[in-house]
Parts: C-alpha cells; sequence; structure tokens
C-alpha cells in the first residue's frame, strides 16, 4: 500500500531509509537547559540508597544534569517521592539474570513524580543504549522496568501467598507482584477489604519513555515495561511510550488509574494487559508490533483478563477504553503458547468496554474464550459478550486474518454471533484508504523501509462519542489519531515517531535536526525543502 506524502512532516519527508543520529536523543533536555547526555554525571542510584535498596531520602530529586544508572532493585518507600525533572535521563544496568533484574518501584505509599514535558522527556532505557538512534530494537529485557503499586481494588481472593505473615488472617486484596522473585513486603499490592483507596495517589507519570525493559522469571511471572498495580485514579499517567519491551507493553493489575495518550512499539509480549478487577479509563492508546520478518511473535494487542485465579468474584475488570489503533504483525502461524496474535483476546470472564477503536493486522480481531475449563460456574468472557457486560462496538477491524474467533477458532462462531457484532457497530474491511499497515523495520540496523500510516484519510467517523466528563476528550473519530492534519500527541517527543517507522503523524516541526532547539542550523536544512506539501 502506497502512503500519502500529505500528512507528512518535513523531516519524515526526506524518505529516510535509515535511522540517522538527527533522529537520535543525545541532546534530550537542551530546551529545559539540561546537558547533552554525553556530558552528564553519571550516577548509580544505588549510591542514593541503603544497602537494601531503599532510597535514603524523604524527597529524591533527580536532576538532568546527572545521568543515572539503575543498578540495583531500587524501592521508593511508603511516605518516600522520588522527583525526576524533565529531560533527565536513567539507564537500566544489564545483570543477564532475568531473576535478578534491576528495576525501579514505587511501594505502597510512595510517590513517584515525573513530570517530563513535551520538549524534555524523561527517558528510562538501557545502559547500553547511545541514544544516537542505533540502538537495536531487537534488544528486549535489558533491564526490569518501571512497577507502581498502590492500594486501590483489586478481585484477589485469599490465595494464601501470604504464610510468610500470620498476622494477615485474610490476604484477600493483597498481592505480590509479577516478575520479582521472593516475598518482599515491598512488593505487595493492593489492600484488604474495606481498606482500599481507589483514589490513591502515587505521585505523576508523564511524558515518559521506556525501553528495552521487561524479564520474565517463569510462566505468568514477569516484569513489563510499566506495571500499575492496584494504582489509583489519584495517579497521574499519561504520554507514556514503551519501546521494545520483553513482555507486556504495559499491564494493569487491578486498581483504578487512568491512562491517556500511551503507546507501546515493537514489544515482545502482549502490548496492553489488564487482569484482577481493573475498573480504569484509557483514551488515545497507539500500539505497533514489529514486523513479521523483524519478530514473528508479539502476541496479542490486548489481552483482557477478568479473573486469572479463577476464584469468580464478584468484582471484574471493567475499564472503559477509546479511542485506540493496534496494528499487529500478521502472525499467522499455529498458535503457541503465549502467541495468540488476537487484536483483542478476551478471556478469565472479563467485562469491559471497547469504543471507537482500529484493530489492523493480526490473525484475528476479537476472540472470545467460551470454554469454561477449570473455571467454575457457568460464566467466560464469551458470555459477558452476550450479555453486554463486555462490550466492543463501534470498531473498525482492517486486514486481519478472521474477524472474529470463539475459543481462537473461526469455526466456533455462531451465526448469531455475526449478526451481534456488526449490529453493534463494527466494521470489517481488507483496506482504508490513506491507512496503511505494512511496516518492514530492521531490527539490528533500526532501518524502515516501509512506514505504517495509522491515519486512515477520510477519517472514520462514529455515532458514538466518550461520556462527558474531566478525563475523556469529546472526539467522535474512530482509532487514535485525527485525521484533519493537525500535530498528534504522539509528535516531537515520542522515539516510535522520531525513528521514522509511522508517518502522517507530524505537523512540520520547526527543530529539523533533533538537537532540542530550533535556530539557524534548523533552517540550513530547511530552506531547500520549501514548496513540499505539509498539512
Amino acid at each position: 500500500m502506497k502512503k500519502s506524502i500529505t500528512k507528512f512532516a518535513v523531516a519524515a519527508s526526506l524518505a529516510l531509509t535509515a535511522v540517522s543520529p538527527s533522529f537520535g536523543q543525545t541532546t534530550v533536555g537542551a530546551s529545559c537547559g539540561c546537558l547533552p547526555v554525553g556530558s552528564r554525571t553519571v550516577v548509580n542510584l544505588s549510591s542514593l540508597a541503603d544497602g537494601n535498596g531503599n532510597l535514603n531520602a524523604t524527597n529524591t530529586v533527580l536532576t538532568c544534569d546527572k545521568l543515572y544508572k539503575i543498578d540495583n532493585q531500587i524501592y521508593v518507600g511508603p511516605g518516600q517521592t522520588l522527583t525526576i525533572n524533565p529531560g533527565t535521563v536513567l539507564k537500566g544496568i544489564d545483570t543477564g539474570n532475568p531473576l535478578t533484574a534491576n528495576v525501579l518501584v514505587v511501594s505502597r505509599g510512595g510517590k513517584i513524580n515525573a513530570a517530563g514535558t513535551q520538549e524534555c522527556p524523561i527517558i528510562f532505557t538501557a545502559d547500553a543504549d547511545a541514544l544516537n538512534g542505533t540502538y537495536p530494537l531487537s534488544n528486549r529485557g535489558k533491564w526490569g522496568g518501571v512497577v507502581v503499586l498502590g492500594k486501590a481494588k483489586n478481585n484477589l481472593i485469599n490465595t494464601n501467598a501470604f504464610a510468610a505473615y500470620p498476622t494477615i488472617v485474610d490476604s484477600s486484596g493483597l498481592g505480590f507482584v509479577e516478575g520479582i522473585p521472593g516475598s518482599d513486603p515491598r512488593n505487595i499490592y493492593g489492600a484488604t477489604a474495606g481498606n482500599e483507596v481507589n483514589n490513591d495517589n502515587s505521585g505523576v507519570l508523564s511524558y515518559i519513555s521506556i525501553r528495552h525493559a521487561g524479564a520474565t522469571i517463569g510462566t505468568n511471572n514477569e516484569l513489563n515495561g510499566l506495571a500499575l498495580a492496584s494504582v489509583g485514579n489519584g495517579t497521574k499517567v499519561d504520554h507514556i511510550e514503551i519501546i521494545a519491551n520483553d513482555d507486556d507493553g504495559i499491564e494493569f493489575f487491578g486498581g483504578t488509574v487512568d491512562i491517556k495518550y500511551a503507546t507501546v512499539f515493537c514489544n515482545n509480549d502482549d502490548a496492553f494487559d489488564w487482569d484482577l478487577g481493573w475498573n480504569g479509563r484509557a483514551q488515545f492508546i497507539y500500539v505497533l508490533k514489529a514486523d513479521n520478518a523483524t519478530y514473528s511473535g508479539g502476541d496479542n494487542g490486548i489481552e483482557a483478563d477478568g479473573d486469572d485465579d479463577k476464584k469468580n468474584p464478584s468484582y471484574m475488570s471493567h475499564p472503559f477504553i477509546y479511542n485506540a489503533t493496534f496494528i499487529g504483525n500478521g502472525f499467522n502461524s499455529t498458535p503457541t503458547a503465549g502467541s495468540g496474535a488476537f487484536g483483542i483476546n478476551a478471556k478469565e470472564r472479563t467485562e469491559g468496554e471497547i469504543y471507537n477503536s482500529i484493530f489492523a493486522n493480526y490473525r484475528s480481531g476479537l476472540n472470545l474464550v467460551k470454554t469454561l475449563g477449570t473455571r467454575p460456574g457457568t460464566v467466560e468472557s464469551y458470555h459477558n459478550w452476550i450479555a453486554g457486560s463486555f462490550k466492543v462496538n463501534n470498531c473498525t477491524f482492517v486486514g486481519n486474518t478472521a474477524l472474529l474467533t470463539v475459543g481462537g477458532s473461526a469455526a466456533n462462531v455462531l451465526a448469531s454471533d455475526s449478526v451481534k457484532f456488526f449490529a453493534d457497530g463494527n466494521v470489517n474491511a481488507a483496506s482504508l484508504p490513506g491507512f496503511d499497515f505494512t511496516l518492514a523495520l530492521n531490527g539490528t540496523t533500526n532501518a524502515v523501509s516501509d512506514k505504517v500510516d495509522p491515519t486512515p484519510n477520510p477519517a472514520l467517523a462514529s455515532s458514538i462519542t466518550p461520556p462527558v466528563d474531566q478525563f475523556f476528550a469529546n472526539v467522535n473519530y474512530r482509532g487514535a489519531f485525527p485525521s484533519d492534519g493537525s500535530k498528534s500527541w504522539l509528535s516531537d517527543w515520542a522515539n516510535a515517531s522520531a525513528i521514522g517507522a509511522t508517518a502522517g503523524l507530524t505537523s512540520c516541526p520547526t527543530d529539523i535536526n533533533g538537537d532540542g532547539i530550533t535556530n539557524n542550523a534548523d533552517f540550513l536544512q530547511l530552506v531547500n525543502k520549501f514548496n513540499q506539501t505539509c498539512n
């Protein structure tokens, strides 16, 4: 498919076939007065903590004149705040062993105040990443990622996980976060029944890029790019980017936290994963998998779980999702464990509502689990979909091998299922004008020879608009981006846009050479590019 150049930024219209240093971020934060990354003083985070990784100060402030190394499992404890100034870079050191992966954990009662800006994002990346655009996207799992633990509600029922804490009679509502072995109480999330704090405030994560993270220590026991466990809706999470992660991009373990403007690019497992009673809101989500030649797995766009423990609690996952674009890699070989390749994989009795979104280039657009297996009761996600407690409405499915599957197979889909699917306002299409879901990427050199364009043109209108509240933007189009040529929320700060994998998203940025400053050097590069269309 050919992509229209009319929406390209000047930087994108240079027709780059490889990543050049000008698309790197060695000068991240320059407009905020930050030093070039290579000139910053190196500080190990362990030097700001005790021997067990607990930060020493009540308020630890990280500044962009220094380069911080995550050289241990670092904890922000109860009553503590970790403040990370805009433009700051943190690099996780690779231990070579997922059991001891270096990770940043904000424990219950702790706060992270990481408020980056569009001009000065905060970057978490691998120690070996020179931030010049050449560190291979195939490098995943080089450090542990970021974990935030809160006190909001989840649906954990006493699992005897707390045998080591006999003073806790009923552990319902409490759990140890995945991916960190052992029973360290600093890794507990949630609260016992009646003590939940749904407006719990764990701080701010804004304009954050998390790259090359993740760790797998066992089946269903992994660190993600960003893990949010029982995090409350008093926490602000927006403009989040996950790049080349080894497991899920963003995973929710219960909680009520909302998320807005988030992208997951080139990750290894599910891009957007919820479980254990997540009841938050999300809007403007963009997911782009690595192409099939670069990595033939990648699993699901959304993995939606209500209750992994199969205890059938009454409180289930029920998030509200609007305006997402998920682009898979067409992975269509025989499914193996952990390789579903569904746009939406609805299972474990999940509830929830997904509206005005686009799902493209998956083995199946929507998969619903129907067989109960070892689950007690008579309800699975398929039954919730039929009953209306799980909704997929006014969404567009493009170029998927199968539109709808039940239990992983189109053969299990009843005629009445198809009728319902389209009656819910969903659309199936082989292609869309202006929309290009094909990506060609070299995971070693980062060369991009075929960009995707996630903005259908004309726009895909929807008769459904989000609820009128203080969170949702009231838009009536489908997908993560408008198609009016306006500057997108991904522009200028996100590496997924900067490396040139995604076209049609920027609107003539003035910082042409990517040094963080608009000056004569940008003008000299721009002057020979006049008369190109850029709207």
